[in-house]
């Protein structure tokens, strides 16, 4: 059963929630005053890795291939930063609570909605036909 485009998207918010919770309770320099500050830093996490992420990306893409793609993480931080600088009642001590923060949030959302496998053709034994929606691959 697929969920409509704007469940996912709650869902999704509701996972980064989460796993910013789990990361304030769990790393000393994270922490935030009021649950409408955590809603807050979830929605600008969201803008931030879906319009700034990318282009923060593609600029680092020569140190994220020397780093074989833990440079991403470095990125997560920054952006972790940034949101922390933005919000009033969300507190972020430095690089390293930044980093292990983003890396909570980041492996949240990885344990609750797994890794997304590449398929080809026909799914679960289905003969593979032209044209259906299995013909696309995901990653």
């Amino acid at each position: 059963m697929r969920m409509s485009p704007a469940v996912q998207i709650l869902v999704r918010w509701a996972v980064s929630a989460l796993g910013v919770l789990i990361a304030a309770s769990v790393i000393p320099g994270i922490s935030y005053e009021k649950g409408s500050d955590l809603i807050v830093v979830v929605l600008l996490l969201s803008i931030l890795n879906a319009v700034l992420r990318p282009i923060l990306v593609l600029f680092a893409l020569p140190f994220v291939i020397l780093t074989m793609g833990l440079g991403i993480l470095f990125i997560n931080a920054l952006l972790f930063m940034l949101v922390a600088h933005w919000v009033d009642g969300f507190h972020v001590t430095g690089f390293l609570p930044a980093f292990f923060g983003s890396l909570i949030v980041s492996l949240t959302s990885l344990l609750l909605f797994g890794v997304r496998t590449v398929r080809v053709g026909g799914s679960r034994g289905k003969p593979h036909r032209r044209g259906k929606s299995d013909d696309v691959i995901d990653i």
